[in-house]
């Protein structure tokens, strides 16, 4: 067995051949972190909708079958202040934003929370205001007598 080696003048690569760097990249790494965070976003996402922070009464009622994500909250914390989504807003103030918000999505619902504390007085004053200025879509939300807060 004998092995023939050229001496650098007869190849086309004088002997050396040169290696070409190698262009493609290797995207399973960028996946795998992808993936992750997907399942991270996917966990955390529904814990970061909690909203204005309201004790709700407890009753026995039906529970919503069909939630609607892109209902309207209205919220009314125990000092009083009302707020839509998580933006305060005053009497005043609180059937022209929510027309702003509704032009967007006029089928959309309106949920009102009113915290166990506050005077019934209020969240009738601000069911009063949404049902005068033509929103007839609003429900109240409640917790089930089981569960704590």
């Amino acid at each position: 067995m004998s092995m023939s080696m050229q001496s650098g003048g007869g190849g086309r690569g004088g002997g050396r051949r040169r290696r070409r760097a190698v262009s493609d990249i290797n995207v399973t790494p960028m996946v795998d972190v992808m993936l992750v965070l997907l399942v991270i976003f996917m966990v955390t996402a529904p814990l970061m909708t909690t909203g204005v922070d309201v004790d709700l009464p407890s009753a026995k009622t039906p529970q919503i079958r069909d939630p609607d994500n892109k209902a309207v909250t209205i919220s009314v914390a125990a000092d009083g202040q009302i707020y839509i989504q998580e933006t305060a807003v005053d009497n005043g103030t609180l059937v022209a934003r929510l027309q702003a918000v509704m032009k967007a999505n006029p089928e959309a619902h309106i949920y009102v929370r009113g915290d166990n504390q506050i005077n019934y007085g209020k969240v009738m004053e601000v069911l009063g205001l949404l049902h005068s200025s033509g929103f007839t879509k609003a429900a109240l939300i409640t917790r089930p007598p089981s569960s704590k807060k």
